[in-house]
């Protein structure tokens, strides 16, 4: 997306504070658990050093404004991993300008160039809005050729 001042780019270890700190936000703003920013920071210098992890950063006017983490995972059923979005945040002030499908179409992009074959979005139920937005860029929770809905499972370890 082309807008004058705006920046949508793949993140790398330097950038480990920044995700660091927007992922503490996001947290705090949805009163989830969190750990603080600076350990958000040291994980993600290590975790942006490997090949399956990837963060895409969007910035206006070198203020950072958003970021998508993903995961990547080999899978039997094809050659390619499987992508898994981890988190998509866009910072309050910036919402609705077209960021948070930036940063997914992005997303989409990275993975694809590094052959995925899936990308899986978690999204709580009564979440109606986020639903709507993964939706309008193509996704679903009806896995092809079925016509049941999919639920992601979970327990703590």
């Amino acid at each position: 997306m082309s807008v004058p001042g705006r920046l949508v780019r793949l993140a790398g270890p330097g950038d480990a504070a920044v995700v660091g700190r927007l992922l503490f936000d996001f947290n705090t703003e949805f009163e989830s658990p969190t750990p603080s920013a600076d350990e958000f920071a040291g994980r993600f210098t290590r975790l942006l050093a490997g090949d399956d992890v990837l963060v895409v950063l969007a910035e206006s006017d070198g203020e950072p404004t958003g970021f998508a983490y993903l995961t990547l995972r080999p899978t039997p059923y094809g050659d390619g991993p499987l992508a898994q979005l981890e988190e998509l945040y866009v910072v309050p002030a910036f919402r609705d300008g077209g960021i948070g499908t930036a940063l997914l179409t992005q997303a989409v992009d990275e993975v694809l160039d590094r052959d995925a074959i899936e990308m899986h979005i978690n999204v709580d139920e009564i979440d109606t809005d986020t639903r709507r937005f993964y939706e309008r860029l193509g996704f679903t929770n009806i896995e092809p050729g079925e016509d049941y809905r999919m639920l992601c499972y979970l327990r703590e370890l």
